[in-house]
């Protein structure tokens, strides 16, 4: 049967939403989803608010506190800024702070008077706030008195009422809310993404004082973030543990209205890190300022090379924009007046006209730096023709691997165990650990949908590899073959031939140096796949206990206990040290049946921490590694020997 639709279309069937019922009834339109990072973007939201008053000069001091109310996060931000204003609007007849609250497209960044540059542009950040929590508080402190306003789902459910008196210097906005169970489908805000905001926030404004509370479990935990020196600070923060190449470089200028600052530096490493920002806001996807960045960074090193004629005729290979970015990292935020963001998220500015500024007075300060500077300028182009050498010398390991279809060859691996299943949507495949393995996984496996991938032995550590090395790895290349996405400029992830790909390794200490390996080499290299949430670990249990007939596995320490006290610890015990070890049938049944099984699903929650710890485990700094696995090493829970 057809489902056919009215052919009377007319006046009656348009319906039209007011603010908080267009919020609610779209929700993902204005905070990117109903999951987690939405959760989050409401808080953000109201933290933006505080941060904008510490930019127009009027805030020091913001306090975030976490609660927790009926298993619900509850957020309150505090700032000691000017106070929303409570006065009545004569247009609608209606406080200052109701129509922010419960209308889309109110505020006071539209002309520029009030708030010169902000992170919020849209006027729906607190409408929006407010209707998609089950409840908003608001508290203002100004012009002697606290004055409070409650409501519920965007609409009012208390007249603004004057509470009390403060001193006439005691002046703030205080906004409690609770994310509504009914529109999200996570109830907890994620602490680490909430720390790095709160982080990269204090580092691009010095002095501010940002204190995070957080009383959602057990006693209050408190840290206080704020930087004395802002650039600086943030980008020996982003550095970490890795191995200066030279020193860092400072870009900072106000030109045609505009705040331009960035600083770099170049480290011993193989990757760019480059973190962008514009009004405070991260943009994940970089934009205009970042692409004029990039091209005056190019444009000066390769002037520069080409006036120092001693390095220039060394020089055999051309530069090229990612040969100047190997090894980089560094801050680049602009402030602005009405910056066109795509999307209510901000993930990427658009701006055409920011590219050329902020080239332009990039090249000028980075020009005359090296000029001023011959020998940091040397390091940075020996760092560059380095790069460039390796670039040509892994382009050339590339056209020999195509030569032997080994990267985009039709031809898939022979050690590769396919699935019948065409679909990547449905398909998963298993990089198991050692060939024993590899034989039980194959028997035990569901052949329709599952695939197997042996590896032999440890494969490459990409962190401290150059790109000619990791070409002409065969077990890198048998891997990126199954997979389907190719590597670095041939790279795409759309083309990725299996939905999961799961690693699978002996929970022992050669197993998880294994898995740290693949980890490592999807994080450098196929970032996209972990972002996008297709790689797993899976999770082999660690002990089987039998009584009598009855057989029960455990995955952790704890949970053996737990089993071992059910059975009164009469029970048979053995610990798997290996794969190996496991029938197909017993390998199926607790590792790979998706009834059963358990996966751990790989993601990035804090990029700097990540970056860092890479950098310490599988770098090449020999010293910091040493020194970090003796401070954490009380921090192992079990060690095969």
């Amino acid at each position: 049967m057809i489902l056919m639709a009215d052919n009377d279309y007319t006046g009656k069937d348009i319906v039209v939403l007011s603010g908080p019922q267009g919020v609610r009834k779209r929700p993902a339109m204005y905070i990117g989803s109903t999951a987690s990072s939405g959760f989050i973007h409401l808080l953000y939201e109201v933290l933006d608010n505080a941060i904008d008053e510490a930019i127009a000069g009027y805030c020091r001091n913001i306090t975030i506190r976490l609660s927790k109310e009926d298993n619900q996060d509850v957020a309150e931000v505090g700032d000691d800024g000017r106070g929303i204003p409570i006065d009545l609007i004569p247009k609608v007849g209606k406080p200052a702070l109701e129509v922010i609250m419960t209308s889309l497209h109110s505020g006071a960044k539209f002309d520029n008077k009030i708030y010169q540059v902000s992170g919020g542009l849209h006027g729906v950040g607190l409408t929006v706030v407010n209707s998609l929590s089950e409840y908003t508080e608001v508290i203002v402190k100004k012009g002697g008195a606290k004055y409070r306003q409650r409501f519920s789902r965007g609409s009012p459910t208390t007249e603004l009422e004057t509470i009390d008196k403060v001193s006439e210097k005691d002046t703030g906005t205080n906004i409690k809310f609770k994310p509504d169970g009914e529109i999200f489908s996570v109830n907890s805000f994620d602490t680490i993404a909430l720390q790095e905001r709160i982080r990269d926030l204090s580092f691009l404004n010095p002095k501010i004082k940002i204190t995070l509370i957080d009383g959602r479990e057990g006693p209050e935990k408190t840290e206080v973030f704020i930087s004395q020196n802002g650039a600086s600070d943030f980008i020996n923060y982003l550095r970490g543990q890795k191995q200066e190449v030279s020193k860092p470089i400072l870009v900072s200028k106000v030109q045609n209205n505009v705040k331009i600052e960035a600083i770099f530096q170049y480290v011993n490493a193989y990757t760019e890190e480059l973190l962008s920002f514009v009004n405070n806001i991260r943009t994940a996807e970089g934009g205009m300022h970042v692409i004029g960045f990039h091209t005056a960074l190019t444009r000066a090193i390769t002037n520069y090379l080409q006036k120092n004629t001693k390095q220039a005729s060394k020089q055999e290979t051309s530069i090229e924009g990612d040969d100047t970015r190997e090894g980089l990292i560094g801050i680049i935020s602009i402030m602005m007046q009405n910056p066109e963001f795509e999307g209510q998220t901000k993930e990427k500015l658009g701006n055409s006209a920011i590219k050329t500024l902020v080239d332009s007075v990039s090249y000028s300060i980075i020009s005359t730096y090296f000029e001023e500077n011959p020998s940091e300028a040397s390091k940075i182009m020996a760092k560059v023709m380095t790069a460039a050498e390796a670039r040509e010398s892994a382009r050339r390991a590339r056209e020999l691997a195509r030569k032997k279809n080994m990267f985009e060859g039709a031809v898939l691996p022979g050690k590769l165990a396919d699935c019948t299943e065409n679909d990547p949507e449905k398909a998963e495949i298993f990089i198991v650990e050692g060939e024993s393995a590899a034989g039980s996984s194959k028997q035990g496996r569901d052949r329709f949908y599952q695939a197997i991938l042996p590896l032999k032995g440890k494969i490459l550590n990409v962190e401290k590899a150059s790109d000619e090395k990791i070409f002409n790895n065969a077990e890198l290349h048998t891997m990126v073959t199954a997979f389907g996405t190719g590597i670095k400029e041939t790279f795409n992830p759309d083309k990725l031939r299996y939905k999961k790909i799961i690693l699978l390794t002996d929970a022992d200490v050669d197993g998880s140096h294994i898995r740290t390996l693949l980890l490592t080499f999807f994080y450098r290299y196929m970032q996209p796949l972990i972002q996008r949430g297709n790689i797993y670990i899976a999770q082999p249990p660690l002990y089987k206990m039998t009584k009598g007939r009855e057989v029960k596995y455990a995955y952790s320490d704890s949970e053996m206990n737990k089993i071992m006290e059910e059975y009164d610890h009469k029970a048979g015990l053995s610990r798997y040290k290996g794969l190996g070890e496991m029938n197909p049938e017993q390998l199926w049944e607790t590792t790979m049946d998706p009834q059963h099984r358990v996966l751990k699903q790989v993601a990035i929650k804090d990029v700097e921490r990540a970056n860092a710890i890479f950098t310490v485990l599988m770098g090449l700094d020999v010293e910091n590694r040493r020194r970090f696995l003796e401070e954490h090493a009380s921090e192992v829970s079990f060690l095969d020997v």
